[in-house]
């Protein structure tokens, strides 16, 4: 008995330090997936991300509301933490340690990988995965040709204007003939721009969300979703202090897009 108890307490320890890694990175997981669906519903109006601190012991996890940790209310902090006996490591994701999800779509604003391990066995390491797309899965993305026929549905730009944010204003016009104007006073969250609407144009719905992932700091960098499943009608996006040009313009059909004003620049399909 004895020897038995020798031989049998290390391995169980082992084992039992096993399932902390486990345990841990499955947990990760689920906070990942809880942010995606509060983003998904736009809980208390907002968008939902996870933060990662790997400054303080035991490492903790934050889910956030927000369009970034720096910017989130504090108020909704959920907070949660690895076992003693695990820690974050190999974290992958553009150079931060947050990811956000988007409200209409569910993407990732970030993509990459994140790790847990055992400390005293790195060798004892488990990955989970988040692509852009908003897949979270334990098993690594293959490499994948992009062969979707895109259509303008999500643009990125960025705008080298400082905006006021007390006073501007952001203006929609379909077709050349229906104007929805956006108070930019009253549609911010987190400390972003985050407007998404429907606006009958000839009887027909448009749903457009206009977004910013960064604003004055210094630049502002915008994110503006048209799906071509639910737009049929060209868009052109203007702002109030801007008198160079438009932001955005697209065609009905989604397949072209462009802008005008001097302020824009790294304007991109994503």
């Amino acid at each position: 008995m004895v020897v038995l108890g020798v031989v049998s307490i290390p391995a169980f320890d082992a084992f039992l330090k096993s399932s902390d890694v486990d345990n841990g990175v499955q947990e990760f997981q689920i906070a990942l997936r809880l942010a995606q669906s509060k983003s998904l519903a736009s809980e208390n109006e907002g968008q939902y991300g996870v933060y990662i601190d790997a400054g303080v012991l035991p490492h903790k996890y934050v889910i956030f509301k927000g369009a970034s940790y720096a910017a989130r209310n504090a108020a909704f902090d959920q907070s949660f933490w690895l076992s003693k006996t695990t820690e974050f490591s190999a974290i992958s994701l553009g150079g931060g340690n947050e990811v956000v999800f988007n409200k209409l779509t569910g993407y990732a604003t970030q993509s990459g990988s994140v790790s847990v391990r055992l400390k005293a066995d790195t060798s004892k390491i488990k990955t989970v995965y988040i692509a852009n797309s908003g897949v979270i899965s334990f098993t690594a993305p293959g490499i994948i040709t992009d062969t979707r026929v895109k259509d303008s549905r999500h643009i990125h730009f960025d705008y080298s204007r400082v905006i006021a944010t007390g006073t501007e204003t952001i203006t929609l016009l379909f077709d050349n003939t229906v104007s929805q104007v956006i108070p930019i006073s009253t549609n911010m969250s987190g400390g972003q721009i985050n407007w998404t609407g429907i606006v009958s144009v000839g009887g027909v719905d448009q749903t457009v969300s206009v977004q910013t992932h960064r604003l004055n700091s210094p630049d502002t960098q915008f994110n503006i979703h048209r799906d071509g499943r639910l737009n049929n009608k060209s868009l052109k996006v203007t702002i109030s202090g801007d008198s160079s040009g438009n932001l955005a313009l697209y065609s009905a059909d989604g397949l072209t897009t462009s802008f005008s004003s001097t302020y824009v620049s790294s304007f991109a399909w994503q």
